[in-house]
């Protein structure tokens, strides 16, 4: 019933528009004058960019700003899929686009990377609150514009941080809702001194207990910017980070605890005391702190030339605690034991501590030149990483001999350079179309050294790294565009290549080491906007040579792993529309179906430590977490001028943890709805705006998982080899209410 009623408005002939432009969707910010335009960003696409993208202004961040992660900020967008191990949207959050994880989503602020270089996966938890400090974000659909960074394998997020402003403000702004979730802003900023200067700044504080059991956040945040404009050059120092503290939910719970223990169930930290009692270690925790520094120059040459240059650093530190069930102790360099009962003891509990130090640094430029019918914009990029990994064991359950203080047990380095250069071109050959091109080089070093957290079983001693990779890409992309009036039309051919992340090294089979991939991406496009309409389609196909795929099962950190498949596709068509009858409605809605296959998968099993592998070939089978069709709907109201609402409700069909499309690793289809009411108050003395805010999510209470993890192995009995399988859900919240109020003055 419920997928018959979805289908028949999807199919509706009104549901389109992928690409959204800035006047379509990009709303001003009232409680603030902008300076002149300061582009700080070359890698932004624009409507005679043939590539699907969409845009979030500052006003429309701020109507779903509340203690949320971005993921489910952008929530709503064509083909995205948020995923949130609190079960609630804060803490450990990430999002999917077109079936492609955070890990090969390409994600810059201000056009500097934000991937780590080395897991490419970005951890919104360190920078909590990071949406009250933007100014827009664009989402890029496919491989997008070149970028520096890792490269984009499905999307691009690409955020712009708040501009200077000509007029001083301050801003207060509080959430409170389900499971002890706050959020505490605090948003100031001089206006402009002196005709040339401003100063902005932001403070943050979140917290919450999380729907799953334990899974508690404590988060800050900061942002603060220094920036010098004048006609023709513009300078911002800027500065944002955060610290976050958060109880683990990432090993997730089978269906069969939570049908014992309940749908919040979380087996993190579980042990037996010493009197036989199931407990739960307090301090399973991860501890991380993040800064980020960034210098950008943008210089007028002219009436033809732009000059943009940045240098950026970041600096992150942490660790986590984790309680650790029989573990055998040679793997932490400890020796074996002979308890009071004269027993030989080789595994024990004990509690070890995983530590990164990073340092990430370098330089962007760009040279725009724009006159008449030809844009052509040449830049590039040169960054340094330098990640320290190692690991400490604080404590073992009845230990006997001599443990040194947060004893070592692995220690490696990973270092990365990564440099490239790009030219990209727009001409205006016909009075309607242009031309575009773009072409980059981008070259990698990569090295791992050091003793791996693993244990390697045949060598009987701790797994060495000894990793020396080199990869050059060459990534071109063309299109064609047509504009006229109303509408718009585009055609693209893309290019892209990425290198293996650190964890699809040190997580591989060792004798399946990882190979690069590559993208070749084609996508046609067509859209049209008016006052009161606006409807369009984007059809995509992405064919993937040795796709680095998830296979369901999580490594001993959490982290997917993942395998190269030689030959695997994604196409699909998105659709979006959007509807304004009259001045106080409006309908929106956005859907896409797609097909996400491997050609001829051959699924491995091992018996124990990647040993003994039997293999199954399963032909062609879905790629793991890619639903066929996701689906948006949204009903906006305005009334009584200052009065708003909406109801929005969001699809996902059913998808496979793993690619072998095993009944067990499968996630159900899902059906959630959202309810937002708010008011703004613009006549008070003293302040020049008053916004409250009621959202009330999943106002349904469906019950469903949107992550999880699924893995198989076997063991031989009786001469016969027996395959299990086991899996894990990512329980999400019922019903829950969020409160929020924002005070400008």
């Amino acid at each position: 019933m419920k997928k018959n009623f979805l289908l028949s408005q999807a199919l509706l002939p009104v549901i389109a528009v992928m690409h959204v432009s800035a006047a379509d969707s990009v709303m001003s910010d009232s409680a603030s004058v902008s300076l002149p335009d300061v582009e700080i960003v070359a890698n932004r696409a624009t409507k005679k960019t043939p590539v699907a993208f969409t845009e979030f202004g500052r006003a429309e961040l701020d109507k779903s700003n509340d203690a949320r992660d971005i993921p489910y900020l952008l929530q709503s967008t064509p083909s995205v899929v948020t995923t949130s191990d609190a079960g609630s949207g804060i803490g450990y959050t990430s999002m999917r686009i077109r079936g492609t994880d955070g890990s090969r989503i390409n994600v810059t602020a201000n056009g500097i990377p934000i991937n780590n270089p080395e897991s490419h996966n970005v951890y919104w938890v360190n920078m909590p609150d990071l949406a009250s400090s933007l100014n827009n974000i664009q989402i890029q659909r496919g491989a997008g514009t070149s970028t520096n960074g890792a490269a984009s394998f499905g999307a691009t997020i690409n955020m712009v941080t708040d501009a200077p402003v000509e007029d001083a403000y301050g801003e207060l702004s509080g959430a409170y809702g389900a499971y002890e979730t706050s959020r505490v802003t605090l948003r100031a900023g001089t206006g402009l001194l002196g005709g040339h200067w401003s100063a902005d700044a932001r403070l943050s504080c979140l917290g919450s207990d999380g729907y799953i059991e334990r899974a508690s956040s404590k988060l800050w945040s900061y942002f603060a910017q220094l920036a010098y404009s004048s006609r023709s050059t513009n300078i911002r120092l800027i500065a944002f980070g955060g610290k976050e503290r958060t109880y683990m939910a990432w090993d997730y719970a089978s269906k069969e605890d939570m049908e014992k223990y309940g749908r919040r169930y979380n087996p993190c930290g579980k042990y037996t005391d010493s009197d036989g009692n199931t407990a739960y270690y307090p301090d399973q925790y991860d501890n991380y702190i993040q800064h980020h520094l960034q210098l950008h120059l943008l210089q007028r040459l002219g009436d033809y030339w732009r000059i943009n240059a940045a240098l950026h650093y970041t600096a992150d530190d942490g660790y986590y605690n984790q309680y650790k069930t029989s573990r055998t102790l040679k793997e932490y360099g400890l020796d074996p034991f002979y308890n009071a009962e004269g027993q030989l003891v080789e595994k024990s509990d004990l509690v070890r501590l995983k530590n990164n130090e990073n340092g990430f640094g370098g330089a962007t430029f760009s040279a725009t030149y724009e006159r008449g019918p030809l844009r052509v914009v040449s830049g590039g990029a040169a960054n340094y990483f330098k990640g320290n990994h190692f690991g400490q064991v604080a404590w073992v359950r009845n230990y006997i001999g001599s443990v040194n203080p947060l004893q070592e047990y692995y220690r490696n380095k990973g270092k990365k350079f990564d440099s490239n250069i790009y030219v990209r071109a727009n001409y205006d050959f016909l009075r309607h179309f242009s031309a575009y091109a773009d072409l980059q080089l981008r070259h990698i070093h990569y090295t791992i050294k050091g003793v791996s957290d693993n244990y390697d079983y045949a060598a009987d001693a701790p797994a060495m790294l000894d990793i020396h990779r080199d990869w050059n890409f060459f990534n071109p992309k063309f299109g064609i565009n047509f504009s006229t009036g109303a509408h718009r039309a585009f055609m693209s051919m893309s290019v892209a290549h990425k290198e293996p992340t650190r964890d699809n090294f040190t997580d591989a089979d060792p004798s399946r080491m990882p190979d690069a991939e590559t993208l070749y991406d084609y996508e046609a496009g067509y859209s049209f906007s008016a006052s009161a309409f606006t409807l369009g389609a984007n059809i995509y196909y992405m064919y993937y040579r040795d796709q680095l795929v998830a296979t369901g099962e999580l490594s001993d950190t959490g982290n997917p792993i993942s395998v190269n498949v030689p030959s695997s596709y994604r196409a699909g068509i998105e659709l979006q529309a959007a509807v304004k009858p009259c001045k106080w409605f409006e309908w929106q809605a956005n859907a896409t179906l797609s097909r996400n296959r491997i050609k001829n998968f051959v699924e491995y099993i091992y018996e124990d430590e990647w040993t003994n592998p039997i293999t199954f070939n399963r032909g062609n089978t879905p790629i793991a977490f890619s639903p066929d069709f996701i689906f948006n709907n949204a009903f906006n109201f305005s009334f009584l001028k200052n009065a708003e609402a909406s109801f929005t409700s969001h699809y996902v069909s059913s998808q496979y943890m793993n690619n072998a499309k095993s009944a067990e690793a499968k996630l159900d289809s899902y059906f959630v709805s959202n309810l937002h009411l708010a008011y703004t108050f613009k006549k008070i003395t003293g302040v020049k705006s008053l916004r409250v805010g009621l959202s009330v999510y999943n106002v349904f209470s469906e019950k469903y998982f949107n992550n999880g993890y699924a893995g198989a192995g076997y063991y031989v009995e009786n001469g016969e080899k027996v395959i299990y399988r086991y899996a894990g859900y990512a329980a999400q919240a019922p019903a829950h209410v969020m409160a929020t109020v924002m005070l400008r003055f």
